[in-house]
């Protein structure tokens, strides 16, 4: 059975983009030394990912083209995809219906990449089993709430906590059912 995965990062005053969707605020980390918890390891063990319209939307917009190569991706949307990459799947039939379906799966791990909106309705359906969250040392002031409200009330598990190169930490949580 597949874990559903998040892996994040967020500024310290708890944004994953600006207001204009932006990320350039991380873009000083990029060369940062994560060892263990960087993203290279992480990607490894994942074949599926699973993200919402606007993530979507904001990946193909980007200049390199899709990074994940040949692993699956469902994205969550009510509305039809553009073509795209012959391993993306528009997911309508709500997210109850593709947890069931994740769940299936045996090859590999499964991601969910992007917005706290997609995380929070994951989390408050005990779906989630682990988060990686990076805190980046940097305060951007507004934008995308890594957890939008209204949240789910859940006591995560503190699994680690480790501080990393330029002054980021990572901690990791599981989510008991």
């Amino acid at each position: 059975m597949a874990r559903i995965r998040g892996y994040i990062a967020s500024s310290l005053d708890g944004y994953i983009a600006t207001q204009s969707d932006g990320v350039e605020w991380l873009t000083p980390y990029d060369t940062a030394d994560f060892g263990e918890y960087a993203y290279a390891p992480f990607i490894a063990t994942i074949r599926t990912l699973v993200m919402g319209r606007g993530t979507y939307d904001f990946i193909a917009r980007q200049p390199n083209g899709w990074p994940y190569g040949d692993r699956r991706a469902y994205v969550v949307t009510s509305r039809p995809l553009p073509p795209g990459p012959s391993t993306v799947e528009a997911s309508t039939q709500g997210v109850d219906a593709l947890v069931a379906q994740l769940r299936q799966l045996d090859d590999g791990d499964v991601w969910l990449v992007g917005g706290g909106q997609l995380q929070n309705a994951f989390i408050s359906r005990g779906a989630l089993d682990e988060l990686d969250l990076f805190i980046v040392p940097e305060m951007i002031g507004a934008g995308i709430r890594l957890f939008p409200e209204p949240g789910p009330v859940k006591q995560p598990q503190l699994v680690s906590a480790t501080a990393l190169d330029r002054g980021c930490v990572h901690m990791r949580y599981r989510f008991p059912n």
